[in-house]
């Protein structure tokens, strides 16, 4: 009888464990990884792996792999006003649209700054940590005033409660320096 209980207890233990696996961050993480892959394969973009040399030269599906950024990917809509380029410390505007990368539109996760009075305000600085990674990494692509860009972020470079959950954004983002 308490062969059997052990067996029956043992049996227990080991499917509580296998449950808990699959909440594991590195689970998680696992998935992120296959659901920015299966967004990249449905939405057909082809990744590059160098920036190309003008705004001319984005096709209107590449997107460049990030480097040292796992699963970062970055894709330039409009270069923006040459004439100022962002500089450490300035202040910068971010309008932006965030969706989620699930397949099933129901699904998806929405939301819009692009028409709201008040847009988001940072201060651009490579130690920033109030605004995600992954918005500090694309201004620094972006470059120029009124510069717009699509990038593919993973959790642990965006927003703090997007790095608990382990949830992958997609964001179309437009920026503004204001010059007073």
């Amino acid at each position: 009888m308490k062969h059997s209980t052990l067996i029956i207890l043992s049996l227990l233990l080991l499917t509580g464990l296998t449950a808990c696996n699959k909440n594991s961050y590195s689970a998680k993480r696992a998935e992120e990884d296959k659901l920015i892959a299966d967004f990249i394969k449905r939405q057909g973009i082809n990744i590059i792996y160098e920036e190309p040399d003008s705004e001319a030269d984005w096709g209107e599906k590449d997107y460049l792999k990030v480097p040292g950024y796992d699963d970062l990917y970055y894709h330039l809509v409009k270069a923006g006003d040459s004439s100022y380029t962002v500089k450490e410390y300035d202040k910068i505007n971010v309008r932006y649209i965030r969706y989620t990368l699930n397949a099933i539109a129901d699904t998806a996760r929405y939301m819009n700054t692009i028409e709201q009075a008040y847009p988001t305000t940072f201060t651009y600085t490579l130690t920033e940590t109030s605004v995600p990674r992954g918005w500090l990494v694309a201004v620094g692509y972006m470059k120029h005033n009124g510069a717009a860009c699509k990038i593919i972020c993973p959790s642990k470079q965006g927003m703090d409660a997007e790095k608990s959950a382990v949830i992958p954004y997609g964001y179309d983002m437009h920026i503004q320096i204001p010059r007073y």
